[in-house]
């Protein structure tokens, strides 16, 4: 839970997703086996730390829905609001903090893809993240940035403060 007159953002790419299918359209990719194991791990994550999403913005692509449903079996304690944003699939920065000023919970989890969403993890924190994954991005990464404001509307870039950033365990 976020103290009073802050807010916490959980940034996180979709995790691995299937490539059997080379006709199959971008946006109907499922997820992989690798990246619905990664899936849960982000979600045992962030269930053992107490950073569960009031709120979920998740673009429309299959395998956003899925990393949220993965993520989702493992967080048990809340039941967020969740929204299927159309504009997040393949977002730019710009879209993306457009969404997020329209949140309304405390905690929200925003799911979409890169590079967009490496470049808008990048923006956010006041100091710079020194992780060599972070730059990359991979899948199924995850950032949690807190910021000291009272509604989303007044989110700015560069003002974050960073509790954490989760990649999954690498296999095979």
């Amino acid at each position: 839970m976020t103290p009073p007159g802050h807010r916490r953002l959980i940034l996180t790419r979709h995790a691995k997703s299937s490539w059997d299918d080379p006709l199959m359209a971008d946006q109907d990719r499922p997820l992989n086996a690798r990246g619905r194991s990664a899936a849960r791990e982000l979600g045992d994550f962030l269930a053992s730390r107490g950073l569960e999403p009031e709120e979920v913005l998740c673009s429309t692509a299959q395998r956003t829905r899925e990393t949220w449903d993965c993520v989702e079996a493992a967080v048990i304690e809340t039941r967020p609001e969740i929204s299927y944003i159309e504009d997040l699939y393949h977002a730019s920065p710009m879209l993306m903090m457009q969404a997020l000023r329209t949140a309304s919970s405390p905690t929200v989890m925003m799911i979409g893809h890169n590079p967009g969403i490496a470049e808008f993890a990048a923006s956010l924190p006041a100091q710079p993240i020194y992780d060599p994954e972070f730059r990359k991005y991979p899948t199924c990464a995850t950032l949690i940035v807190d910021f000291q404001i009272d509604d989303w509307a007044a989110i700015e870039a560069g003002r974050g403060s960073v509790l954490d950033f989760f990649t999954p365990t690498r296999r095979g």
